[in-house]
């Protein structure tokens, strides 16, 4: 099993290249948002639970979190693994998947972090915000801020996996395609 999670800031481009490793390795995506937004729209009890922390203010504890992951997990044993995108965002979280693979005799294959410069981000969620119409991607303070809450609170995943000898830097600019490039040759040689 391939078990890849595509890290990066917001804007880094994980989504796109998502799309393609999936085709070209036959990986399920599983991402977090997504997951909220199946569960919550289905009613799920997960879901449930999440939409009442939300609906207070609160963040969703990472049970409900890990609990949807494995449900998802769960519904696609037959994949030749999977990509997590926007999942671990804390160390407990990146334990918590690790346990979760361990469970299934499996284990995170690589940590694969796309590398983009803070002005680069910022420019590109501007755009993207410009087509999409979202408010938090217009608005250059909150897109700061959330560049800084993933340096704060994200980052230290990428050293918990650099420690096991499984973190990985590519370049997050340059074409889709020369992104992609530099992707898989990484992914090849983790093969």
């Amino acid at each position: 099993m391939l078990n890849l999670i595509l890290f990066g800031p917001p804007g880094s481009g994980k989504g796109t290249q998502a799309e393609s490793l999936v085709k070209k390795y036959g990986l399920l995506h599983i991402s977090t948002g997504d997951l909220f937004r199946y569960e919550m729209s289905n009613d799920t009890p997960l879901g449930l639970e999440a939409k009442s922390f939300m609906a207070k203010g609160e963040l969703v504890p990472d049970s409900i979190t890990i609990g949807m992951l494995k449900n998802k997990v769960d519904a696609f044993p037959d994949v030749n693994g999977y990509i997590f995108d926007g999942f671990p965002r804390t160390i407990v979280q990146a334990e918590a998947l690790d346990n979760l693979l361990a469970e299934k005799d499996q284990s995170i294959s690589g940590l694969l972090e796309l590398k983009v410069d803070e002005e680069e981000i910022v420019q590109r969620i501007k755009k993207r915000g410009a087509v999409s119409g979202r408010a938090d991607d217009n608005d250059e303070n909150i897109i700061r801020n959330r560049i800084q809450v993933y340096q704060s609170e994200t980052t230290p995943v990428y050293d918990y996996y650099d420690k096991k000898g499984l973190s990985h830097s590519v370049e997050g600019v340059g074409s889709i395609e020369e992104i992609f490039g530099s992707l898989t040759q990484k992914i090849d040689s983790l093969l």
